[in-house]
């Protein structure tokens, strides 16, 4: 299995500002399943920069994005993501949404999307390190699976 980690953000891009977030979902990641490939890239915020990155890694099996999914200006992830992917996966964003909102209520704020292009999967997670993180432990039981299903396995 193949994930690609895009952070999405101005700051870190610049070299301004750490990026926090990808690496803890990569973090994730390597403990809870440690045979997988992983890629890591960070993008400025914005629809081309967003839409760019994901073409980049068309032979990933999922894509996680971590920024970018305020209500902020330049906050265009789900915008790019929704250009990018074929199928729609709304389960996938609102189940985040809904785990996340029992943590805090600032989820409301989160626009992420989720969907697939052919048999990829594409999902939009917060930017925070601990959003990230928290979304990412949701999603490890999924990965194996969503791969299984986008192949045309059963249940």
């Amino acid at each position: 299995m193949k994930v690609t980690v895009i952070t999405v953000s101005d700051r870190a891009s610049r070299g301004e500002y750490e990026d926090k977030s990808g690496p803890a979902i990569l973090d994730v990641i390597k403990t809870e399943i440690p045979d997988t490939e992983l890629e890591y890239e960070v993008v400025p915020d914005g629809f081309t920069s967003v839409l760019s990155a994901l073409k980049r890694h068309i032979d990933s099996d999922w894509i996680l994005t971590t920024g970018g999914t305020g209500p902020a200006p330049r906050d265009e992830t789900p915008e790019a993501t929704r250009a990018y992917i074929t199928k729609s996966m709304p389960g996938i964003a609102e189940y985040l949404r809904m785990k996340s909102l029992e943590e805090t209520p600032f989820a409301v704020f989160s626009r992420g999307e989720a969907g697939m292009r052919e048999r990829q999967y594409i999902v939009n997670l917060p930017g925070s390190e601990k959003g990230a993180r928290f979304c990412t432990k949701l999603l490890i039981p999924l990965l194996k699976h969503g791969i299984h299903m986008a192949e045309g396995g059963g249940h």
